[in-house]
């Protein structure tokens, strides 16, 4: 991680100074987007035996627009300061069936194809129905059995130490950004159409995207009524961080990557990558 001095904008100070993190400053927006392309691409690639799904190609594209197209919302704040971040490191939330959920950060997820974000997700997922995990959804289970009483002082005792100084906590295993850039989450899977989700203060996130479930529509294509395949995304926004331009572009680049299904299944080296 690295400190950039323009990404101090003036709004950007006056809303750290204003807004409580991040409880005052969400915003919420709602788009739609065409995925047939890509529903057509996975149908092809399941007949060829290659499991993929939507989430791993939204993954993809969400990654590669923040790290290419939008920068400078790829970044949070650490005592009053904007700090950016270095990749666009999905946080990927995960149904492995019923009730049961599992999360993991897809490191420098705009290098990665949609087949590599399946891959390491099956794997993480695998892992879950055994009985084991890593990360921040591992040390869950050790601060639950905390008594109540202190477990509040002990959960901003870690947060302080894990996001406001930037230091690992090595006796639960958490590295110091263990969220990632921004997160991920399918509800769809369960039947949902639109959803509101919650910004996850400490994970230090301007923006949590929820994709809802897809629906055939009728729409204008070269001026021809067609039907395709609509899927809804619903994105929390920290407004310290986010504003209406910025969440436009950001939109647009996940809507067009979208359209090409095939390079999104490519591994993606960019121009400015580390």
């Amino acid at each position: 991680m690295s400190k950039t001095k323009n990404l101090m904008s003036s709004w950007r100070q006056l809303a750290i100074a204003t807004y409580v993190a991040p409880k005052d400053s969400r915003i919420y927006g709602t788009y739609e987007v065409d995925v047939t392309s890509v529903l057509e691409y996975i149908k092809e690639k399941k007949a060829a035996g290659i499991h993929l799904t939507i989430t791993y190609f939204v993954a993809a594209a969400i990654a590669r627009a923040l790290y290419e197209d939008m920068p400078e919302v790829n970044c949070f704040i650490r005592r009053g300061q904007v700090v950016a971040r270095e990749n666009a490191d999905l946080f990927l939330s995960v149904n492995v069936g019923g009730t049961a959920m599992t999360g993991l950060v897809l490191r420098k997820c705009q290098e990665l194809s949609a087949t590599e974000i399946g891959q390491i997700t099956q794997k993480v997922v695998e892992k879950k129905r055994q009985g084991e995990e890593e990360g921040a959804f591992a040390a869950k289970d050790k601060l639950a059995k905390i008594p109540w009483p202190f477990r509040r002082p002990v959960f901003l005792f870690i947060k302080w130490w894990i996001f406001d100084m930037g230091w690992a906590f090595p006796f639960l295993k958490i590295k110091p950004d263990p969220f990632g850039s921004i997160m991920l989450t399918n509800i769809g899977t369960f039947g949902l159409h639109t959803g509101m989700p919650a910004l996850f203060p400490i994970g230090k996130l301007p923006a949590v995207v929820a994709m809802g479930k897809i629906t055939k529509k009728p729409v204008v294509v070269d001026d021809r009524i067609v039907i395709r395949d609509i899927l809804p995304l619903t994105g929390t926004f920290d407004h310290r961080i986010v504003d209406g331009y910025q969440a436009g572009v950001l939109t647009k680049g996940v809507e067009r990557r979208l359209q090409d299904p095939v390079t999104l299944d490519r591994p993606n080296i960019p121009a400015n990558s580390n």
